[in-house]
């Protein structure tokens, strides 16, 4: 033991380090088990509910399951590949929300997709989707498993759809907003600081700094108010008739009716805005989820252009959790539709959902209601008690 002390004492150096990469190896090694024990806890639930399912006679109800990113398709996409039959997988190794709602929607009239429920499972940090769906959880593995029973468990919550369309190029689709100034720019930029470690966030606004300051980005805006939320079809509907029926109810509503004249369509009032800000932002108020609001619209953030460079690092830390979150001091719009109209030769890019797109003219439509995602049951039960009170 002596010796032992002693070969510890003259080089403690070594000592050191294996200790501390004993620790670690053993702090790792720990945290693979619990994982595994999560994994295995999950499946024995996922067991448990699709039992309950046996009988032939219960339907199985189409879905559509996408991963964002598919960086560890692997595990997640392998954790319930014998109780989740009846979905498909969309995950590939470039997944992003943005495109998957997107190629959705764009085939929404061949395959009616906007009716099929969809389920998302975050492999990612940064998206603020997975926030309205299921609960919060500092564990990757449960935030995972949360995700996969709650498709498993069918309960849904929908939600609205930005449509971005630029002046020549297909519409985007968005479930979270578009952003567009210099928080975006410089955050974009983190991962060139990834060897500052936990000051990467701090260092890539700070150094946006640098440049010309107050960094302006001006622009046109046209919008529509709010519009009246008309009340929620029925998920099912009644069979469609027979062909003849059909061909027999138009035949007779073209006789009938009599000629009119098409009527001029009544003028919408836009209201006009010339805005120079450090960022906007649209978004939609899918992470105030209110199942109750009467009003449907989308909220549109035009944030002051002076701010102190102090002020700017600070709040771009704060943008790195919450993109669309709108400070104080900024001006808060609430719309249906909305114009954003760029100076010739601005240059830049937009953040739209997470996803860079060149920055141009572009119209604005909300879809309220558009898509249904597969949540949380718990976070459904706070939904619906909060819509009640």
């Amino acid at each position: 033991m002596a010796k032992v002390l002693a070969a510890l004492r003259h080089h403690w150096k070594k000592s050191t380090f294996g200790a501390c990469l004993l620790g670690w190896g053993g702090h790792w090694l720990y945290g693979k088990h619990c994982d595994n024990l999560l994994r295995r806890a999950a499946c024995q639930e996922a067991q448990a509910f699709g039992n309950q399912l046996m009988p032939a006679t219960m339907p199985l109800k189409k879905a559509t399951v996408f991963l964002n990113p598919a960086a560890c398709k692997g595990k997640a996409g392998n954790l319930f590949e014998k109780n989740a039959a009846p979905i498909l997988h969309l995950s590939g190794l470039d997944v992003t929300v943005v495109k998957v709602i997107t190629g959705l929607l764009r085939r929404a009239d061949e395959a009616a997709f906007s009716k099929i429920p969809i389920g998302f499972i975050p492999l990612g940090k940064t998206c603020t989707l997975s926030h309205t769906l299921y609960p919060e959880s500092t564990n990757q593995v449960q935030h995972i498993t949360n995700a996969t029973l709650a498709i498993l468990k069918g309960e849904t919550v929908p939600l609205d759809v930005l449509q971005i369309k630029g002046e020549k190029e297909q519409p985007v689709f968005a479930v979270s907003g578009l952003r567009w100034g210099s928080y975006r720019d410089a955050g974009v930029k983190v991962s060139k600081y990834w060897y500052l470690g936990p000051l990467k966030t701090k260092a890539a606004h700070f150094f946006s700094t640098f440049k010309e300051w107050p960094q302006k980005h001006q622009a046109a805006l046209m919008y529509l108010g709010p519009t009246e939320r008309p009340p929620e079809e029925p998920e099912e509907k009644s069979s469609r008739p027979p062909l003849y029926v059909r061909l027999y109810r138009r035949l007779r509503s073209y006789w009938s009716s009599p000629k009119e004249f098409p009527q001029e369509v009544a003028r919408e009032d836009w209201e006009e805005l010339k805005l120079s800000t450090i960022e906007l932002s649209i978004a939609t108020r899918n992470r105030q989820l209110d199942l109750a609001r009467t009003e449907d619209f989308m909220d549109i953030c035009i944030e002051a252009e002076s701010v102190s460079k102090g002020e700017f690092v600070h709040r771009g830390s704060q943008k790195m959790h919450d993109p669309h979150m709108c400070p104080e001091g900024s001006q808060c719009i609430q719309a249906s539709r909305c114009i954003l109209q760029l100076p010739e030769g601005t240059e830049g890019s937009f953040g739209i959902d997470n996803e860079e797109y060149e920055a141009m003219p572009v119209e604005v439509k909300l879809l309220p209601r558009k898509l249904r995602f597969f949540c949380d049951p718990r976070m459904r039960e706070q939904l619906l008690q909060a819509a009640v009170q």
